[in-house]
């Protein structure tokens, strides 16, 4: 069993695998993302604080999952023209994976049950905040802005 989000490998938007140990370091904000889902405009918001952060050792991954009400139902392609057109996403986009239910993702399994605040995702764009070494630091909902995590942000980076 995984001890640490850097303990995965998962497949990228374009096919490739990617360790997530090459986050080591870095404060990481993983959230599931939908492109038909009235939370999508928070793209525009996380976009803002990659930009923001970026340099500073934050980075955001975005997984896209078709679990709720199948608001995201493109393949991988459209899904990064999507991002990539509509809203200049430059944070890393990864393949679609389900994040709930009998087939949830091994990283899933891992983000909704590690402490603290373990618990179910209950839409899209819900979002966890992991530290630098790899531990789960935050449990945060669908419906909080990204503009709203500038606060604790800045309290977990150098």
């Amino acid at each position: 069993m995984a001890q640490s989000f850097h303990d995965f490998s998962m497949k990228t938007i374009r096919g490739e695998q990617q360790a997530l140990s090459a986050y080591k370091g870095r404060l990481v904000l993983v959230v599931n993302v939908a492109s038909k889902c009235g939370l999508t405009p928070q793209y525009e918001g996380l976009q803002k604080l990659q930009e923001e952060f970026g340099d500073r050792g934050f980075t955001i991954l975005g997984f896209p999952a078709n679990n709720f009400l199948a608001q995201e139902p493109g393949t991988d392609s459209q899904i990064a023209e999507f991002c990539s057109t509509n809203f200049k996403v430059s944070f890393p986009l990864f393949s679609k994976i389900s994040v709930k239910g009998a087939d949830q993702h091994p990283l899933y399994t891992w983000l909704t049950t590690a402490e603290p605040e373990p618990g179910e995702i209950k839409w899209n764009f819900h979002k966890f905040l992991i530290g630098p070494d790899g531990k789960k630091l935050k449990n945060i909902p669908p419906t909080t802005e990204p503009a709203a995590l500038r606060e604790v942000i800045l309290q977990h980076l150098p």
